[in-house]
């Protein structure tokens, strides 16, 4: 299976949205589970990674957002 290539500080988006209704998160701490910062209400939630690699919908690299 392809998995989505991402890093440190990326926006991603995923396939649920948060209950804030935003479903663009950033990736703010990387490990054997991932921290993401909701980018609507700024709500941080830690996640494992199999889970993330599971949820992720797309990627959107930090260029896009500078």
């Amino acid at each position: 299976m392809n998995q989505p290539e991402y890093e440190l500080h990326d926006y991603v988006e995923m396939k649920k949205e948060h209950p804030c209704g935003s479903n663009e998160w950033q990736i703010i701490r990387m490990g054997m589970d991932i921290r993401i910062k909701c980018q609507g209400c700024g709500h941080s939630v830690m996640i494992p990674r199999k889970k993330f690699n599971k949820n992720v919908k797309k990627v959107i690299k930090n260029e896009e957002k500078s």
